[in-house]
């Protein structure tokens, strides 16, 4: 039985009502099939009672499994309501798959440590999506632990952006409300593919650093970094020199077992610190001597056509296959501050996978692979997409 997915969107004001009206959207398009997995993002006067939401998504759908979390924004039915209340629902028919939900900690112990609690082992799953409240979760971490303990697991999600009345960030898992943690589904039996599109264009040539540690670059290609980004820099046509006024970016290859490094390799961060004096730059990632590097910058376009190549090669990998439905974790900095108008990336996603039905949030944070590893984005659109 194949995978069937359904949403609905509702901007009804009062809680109960909302979530009735979108989960019961969702139910027309899932059919007389059972309901599996559901995914709920909420925004705005609705997270006065988000316990009101949970009850009524459970009455429309009565799913196995539930996660989802409070939202500055939502997504879904083809909508993007970036500011005010709304209600999104996402429901899932797995076929012959499973979904197991999860809340996970990190306890504080002796020495500055801490424990990883409640999360499922992930280990020969298929899939899975994470949730995390950015208070109380210490994501980026958890996610360097992944990477080495389930490498290559398609791992896609967000950080909750949208608070209670009490100030609390909002998550949801089955029949509970929590406001600390991380909440989640391990996949098996389902077919995921997760799409991270950065929204950068690489400009400029690739450049190895020659020494660094840490955080700090010291020297690219030989030379004291800031020189030879200076050099790059000047060297730049000027479609390129314009892109870099709005800001230079640095793309890190984390897989270097490739012959030739496309736009999707590189790990984009932010270039956050140079030294005059000794010529160092520092940057938001890890680096080490011998990996290759190359400037990246972020406008509009750049951000649009990356999606659109993102989506393109996941419809490549589906192999003709029709996708059944996405999940879209945007950062709340896209939507209309980026592209000027509202409903660019929902839009985008529901064109380039063939009108699927797509739902999810703007983030505060978006969680997705690069060259193998799990890291934490900012700017980006990462996309689970389902087969």
């Amino acid at each position: 039985m194949p995978v069937r997915i359904g949403t609905g969107l509702s901007t009804l004001l009062e809680p109960r009502a909302a979530a009735l009206d979108a989960a019961t959207a969702a139910a027309a398009e899932l059919g007389d099939q059972r309901c599996d997995l559901v995914v709920v993002f909420a925004s705005g006067s609705v997270l006065g009672a988000p316990e009101l939401v949970l009850e009524a998504v459970h009455e429309i759908l009565r799913p196995e499994g539930l996660i989802g979390c409070g939202a500055g924004g939502v997504i879904g039915h083809g909508q993007e309501v970036e500011n005010g209340t709304a209600v999104s629902v996402w429901a899932a028919s797995l076929g012959d798959g499973t979904a197991l939900t999860f809340h996970a900690a990190v306890e504080e112990l002796e020495m500055g440590t801490g424990a990883l609690t409640g999360m499922a082992d992930l280990t020969g799953a298929d899939g899975a999506i994470l949730i995390a409240d950015p208070e109380t979760f210490p994501t980026a971490p958890v996610l360097r632990f992944l990477s080495e303990s389930t490498p290559m697991l398609p791992l896609i999600g967000g950080l909750a952006s949208g608070k209670s009345l009490e100030n609390e960030t909002v998550l949801f898992i089955d029949e509970r409300v929590v406001t600390d943690g991380a909440v989640g589904v391990r996949l098996d039996g389902v077919e995921m593919l997760p799409t991270v599109s950065q929204g950068a264009a690489p400009i400029g040539p690739e450049l190895t650093i020659t020494a660094g540690e840490g955080r700090v670059i010291g020297e690219l290609a030989g030379k004291p970094a800031l020189e030879k980004l200076r050099d790059t820099i000047e060297e730049l046509p000027p479609e390129e020199l314009r892109l870099v006024q709005g800001g230079l970016l640095v793309g890190i290859v984390v897989d270097a077992n490739k012959p030739d490094y496309l736009q999707g390799d590189f790990l984009v961060r932010g270039l956050v610190g140079a030294d005059p004096d000794t010529g160092q730059i520092a940057i938001a990632a890890d680096v080490h001597p011998g990996q290759v590097v190359r400037l990246h910058a972020r406008d509009a376009d750049s951000a649009d056509a990356d999606l659109r190549e993102a989506l393109s090669l996941c419809m490549t990998a589906l192999g003709g296959r029709p996708p059944a439905g996405a999940l879209l974790f945007a950062c709340n900095g896209r939507g209309r501050g980026m592209f000027g108008r509202e409903g660019h990336d929902v839009e985008s996603v529901e064109r380039g996978l063939g009108g699927v039905p797509a739902a999810g949030f703007f983030a505060a944070g978006e969680i997705g692979p690069v060259g193998g590893g799990y890291f934490l984005h900012s700017f980006t659109a990462t996309v689970a997409v389902f087969a």
